[in-house]
């Protein structure tokens, strides 16, 4: 990506996966009393729109996003209005993550199809986009294509025009498909935690570099999102703890396929085929001692406060635009707030000048 100058870190606060949502709306309150710039949560045991809601009339400043929501599991047209509804509420603060999830999930769990995930997200984002404008211009709603149709806006129907205008759509992704897609489509894009920097540099940006391309025209601003693994603690005690966690995390995303590539950018793709092994064997303490040092430290930023902010400071500014915490371990979060606040004093990530990252 073409790279401009270098600013301050923009840092959003994850909330957490397993809260509801008026616990979501306790985070979002904190994350803006201790100067974040966003809150992300996430759709897994809790439909993230409802908590996003309840954080959007308790705040004022802090950005809201759902990071990710299901798309696939929702059509356009019920994505479309969550959205805006959520845009309104916040008066202007609402970004829309979106993801596919995997097959057996959108089948499975959720009971919708599944098809070609990155040629149906590109379309799922312009039939969202279409909706939009049908509400902002009046005009009929007419969006055919080869997975959603939208023929049908009566007046009764239509909210009629945002005054904060159309959120961002963010589109989330692991493989080149997918990523190129966010591109070409989206407004920005939503990396796994189960990446690392060698990825990003050559694989991520220059997928995001030909979707962005192949718009045909100028692209807008856009931005890279990371939940960056890091283990941090106030003694060796938590830190070794917080070491196990991830190393836990990190044996389930390896032993998943759609993540294989990851692993073989370093040419450790042996690893995830004795991942998944075990994964299907139901060995997962097992899996964990197959994380080694070397593959723990590609993916994890560790140490102290001010050794995690300088180890994410050095390892992917100039790679993304937003960073967030991922801690799949019972975080100090008065410790998340010091790797903030450093972050924030130190020169941060670099933005692109005309629409790259």
């Amino acid at each position: 990506m073409a790279l401009g100058s270098r600013l301050g870190w923009t840092v959003d606060a994850a909330g957490d996966p397993a809260a509801g949502p008026v616990e979501s709306e306790q985070a979002a309150i904190r994350a803006e009393a201790d100067s974040y710039d966003g809150l992300l949560l996430a759709e897994t045991q809790h439909d993230p729109f409802v908590g996003l809601a309840l954080a959007a009339r308790a705040t004022e400043r802090v950005e809201l996003a759902s990071a990710i929501a299901v798309a696939f599991a929702r059509s356009p047209m019920t994505m479309a209005t969550v959205a805006n509804d959520l845009h309104l509420v916040s008066t202007g603060r609402f970004r829309l993550g979106l993801g596919s999830q995997v097959r057996a999930h959108i089948e499975r769990r959720f009971s919708m199809p599944w098809s070609r995930p990155a040629a149906r997200m590109r379309e799922y984002v312009a039939a969202v986009r279409a909706i939009w404008a049908s509400w902002a211009t009046g005009e009929p709603l007419r969006f055919e294509g080869e997975f959603y149709r939208h023929t049908l806006m009566t007046p009764f129907f239509s909210p009629g025009p945002n005054p904060h205008g159309n959120p961002p759509i963010l589109v989330a992704g692991v493989g080149e498909r997918m990523t190129e897609t966010a591109g070409r489509a989206a407004d920005g894009f939503v990396c796994h935690t189960f990446t690392t920097a060698t990825y990003l540099r050559e694989v991520t940006l220059p997928a995001l570099e030909r979707g962005l391309a192949a718009r045909g025209h100028e692209a807008p601003r856009f931005s890279v999102s990371l939940p960056a693994l890091v283990i941090v603690g106030e003694t060796e005690r938590d830190r070794a703890e917080a070491e196990t966690a991830a190393r836990q995390q990190l044996a389930f995303y390896g032993s998943t396929p759609a993540y294989k590539p990851v692993l073989e950018t370093h040419g450790w793709g042996e690893l995830h085929d004795r991942l998944h092994a075990k994964s299907r064997a139901g060995e997962w303490d097992a899996m964990a001692r197959l994380v080694s040092d070397d593959v723990l430290a590609q993916f994890a930023v560790a140490g102290t406060p001010r050794e995690v902010a300088a180890g994410l400071d050095s390892r992917f500014g100039g790679l993304v635009t937003r960073l967030s915490f991922s801690t799949p371990y019972a975080a100090d979060s008065a410790l998340l707030s010091q790797v903030r606040a450093r972050l924030r004093d130190s020169a941060g990530t670099a933005v692109a000048s005309h629409g790259g990252t």
